[in-house]
Parts: C-alpha cells; structure tokens; sequence
C-alpha cells in the first residue's frame, strides 16, 4: 500500500534519539509561520490536533499531520521527512541537536492516487488514539 508520508533512515536515527531523550512525539506540516513549511517535532502532550488536521501515518512510529489547508496543496505528494545539517529557528525538538528536519517530496503515479487512504481529521485520530 501507498504511504502518504515516508521517513528516510538518517531521520529515523534521529527520531529515535529525540524520543529517548522526551518521550512519545508527534509531528505536524504547517504552512505558516516560524519555519515556514518545515515539519515540526514535539512531545505528544505539547501539541494538540483538531478538525483542521489531518493525519498522514506514522514515521518511526510517531504520529504525522500536516494543516488542512496544506493538505489541500499536497495531497497529490508523498512527503518524505529527512534530517539535514543545520538549525531551523522553530520550536521544533530537533534544534538544539544541530540537524533540522527537511521535507522532500514525489508525486503520487494515478495508480497509487487510486490505492490511497481517505484521510483522517486530526480530531477523529485524537479520539480514537488519545480516549
């Protein structure tokens, strides 16, 4: 099955140490501000989705959502989170280690457009997930 969202290995080496150092995380693609369309890393607790969310999948076992109203620009893209060099001026957990978190992205063949999940609001995850 077709993924909407994929994690490159040197990525994954970070996730991990990340949630070593603070437990279960979540990621969120914004549009907006602070570091523009750069995935962001949290705690779990720290970020709260809503219905105007929507959940992509998992990367290393950590929940992915990116804002609807990117979603709407996306949505034909697989997005796939890598780690480069450098320091994003967010507020994303990453930072103080001295990589970043980077977007990349492909777009979607027909076919795998036609094997992709319906997307889930972020509010239907959360009550799912967190009740």
């Amino acid at each position: 099955m077709t993924r909407r969202v994929e994690v490159t290995p040197a990525a994954v080496a970070v996730i991990d140490k990340l949630k070593a150092l603070h437990g279960p995380l979540l990621f969120h693609q914004s549009g907006g501000c602070c570091d523009g369309s750069a995935p962001m890393c949290y705690p779990r607790g720290e970020f709260r989705v809503g219905g105007r969310d929507v959940f992509l999948g998992t990367i290393a076992d950590t929940p992915f959502f990116i804002g609807a109203a990117q979603f709407e620009y996306w949505s034909h893209t697989q997005l796939i989170i890598d780690v480069v060099p450098g320091r994003g001026s967010g507020f994303s957990l990453e930072a103080p280690e001295g990589v970043r978190f980077l977007t990349r992205s492909r777009v979607f063949s027909d076919d795998e457009v036609d094997s992709l999940p319906d997307p889930v609001p972020g509010d239907v995850w959360a009550e799912a997930v967190l009740a």
